[in-house]
């Protein structure tokens, strides 16, 4: 029998569509393993694009079963897909413990969560919040089994913490360059996103920094991605577009990327391109802070209270030829953090999950 995984997804301005990006991935090395995986997706008009089986970016199908829950966050599953299911992951950043408690008798596994409502869950994958870097060793004896120091326990929950476990997309994985790619003298093109609807606004606020790091003798080119648009003066050497199909196979193509914390921000450290980071709130830039204490990325505090000055003058030293050295260690650092295989980690723990 194929075991019935259940991708449990919201999407909607707030969240964009990372989440679903999370579990296309997570799908791919869950049905090589044998299993099956179906996508539950609530939320607003692309969540009825995804339900109804469409790629959420692509013109084309999706690779896996899709089925759409609604609008409501915590909309529940159809009974009969709960029945038929064996273990279902709740990736949807607000989650309680009633939504837990509603799909048992399945095993339940939730990606990132800094409450309490994981904790009457079997698993919890925590790849940010509770730091980023764990040793392989000591390993400790835990009723007869090794527990490496990336794992705890949250009530009857078990936790496995850091980047090890953060989800790129496959594309990401082949691309991955065999050694640390060299950095030039300053970065000559450079890559702004801050996700696919951009609900903070942060892109109106980095196409002004832009314009201050210019003034200061940046001459390099940067591509904008604004799906609200900007306003102002045109910036020279700067490109707006309202998005940028197939994302993850360009990120290579940019000397460094500016973006918020997400699927960008892990996809660039894992194919070795230098980056610098706003939090969209404030949970996201102490999730930021922990990336950069390890020398991962650049952390320019949280985008929408961020002084414009502070970044631009950062931001400009950052891309000259005084940051390469910087630049360059953290390639090698960012890229020792993101080793592209979560995706396979993620599947193979709810593999062990459903076999328990």
């Amino acid at each position: 029998m194929q075991p019935l995984l259940i991708l449990r997804v919201h999407t909607d301005l707030r969240l964009g569509m990372g989440h679903v990006a999370r579990a296309l991935a997570i799908a791919e090395p869950w049905t090589a393993l044998g299993g099956r995986a179906c996508l539950a997706v609530s939320g607003d008009d692309r969540a009825r694009r995804v339900g109804a089986g469409r790629h959420p970016l692509l013109d084309q199908p999706l690779p896996m079963e899709a089925v759409d829950l609604g609008e409501a966050l915590d909309a529940p599953l159809p009974e009969n897909l709960q029945r038929e299911a064996q273990v279902v992951l709740v990736d949807q950043w607000d989650t309680t413990a009633s939504q837990i408690q509603a799909l048992r008798p399945l095993k339940i596994a939730v990606m990132e969560d800094d409450g309490e409502a994981h904790e009457p869950a079997d698993l919890l994958f925590q790849p940010y919040l509770e730091g980023v870097h764990f040793p392989l060793g000591p390993l400790k004896n835990v009723q007869g089994r090794k527990v490496r120091p990336c794992e705890t326990q949250h009530g009857s929950c078990r936790v496995l913490r850091g980047l090890e476990y953060v989800v790129v997309s496959p594309a990401a994985t082949r691309q991955r360059p065999k050694r640390e790619p060299i950095q030039p003298l300053a970065v000559r093109k450079l890559l702004l996103t801050f996700g696919g609807t951009d609900g903070p606004g942060l892109a109106q606020r980095a196409f002004d920094v832009i314009r201050d790091v210019v003034s200061r003798g940046w001459n390099g080119s940067c591509t904008l991605i604004a799906p609200q648009g900007v306003a102002g003066e045109v910036v020279p050497g700067c490109t707006v577009l309202p998005q940028m199909p197939d994302l993850t196979r360009r990120i290579a193509d940019f000397d460094a990327i500016w973006c918020a914390m997400g699927v960008t921000l892990a996809e660039a450290l894992c194919l070795g391109v230098p980056v610098v980071a706003w939090g969209q709130n404030e949970r996201q830039a102490r999730m930021i802070g922990d990336v950069a204490q390890s020398n991962g990325c650049i952390s320019l505090g949280e985008g929408a209270e961020a002084d414009p000055e502070a970044t631009a003058e950062a931001l400009a030293l950052w891309l000259s030829p005084i940051g390469q050295e910087g630049r360059q260690e953290q390639v090698r650092d960012g890229m020792a953090l993101v080793d592209g295989q979560g995706a396979s980690r993620v599947a193979q723990e709810l593999w062990k999950l459903v076999q328990s």
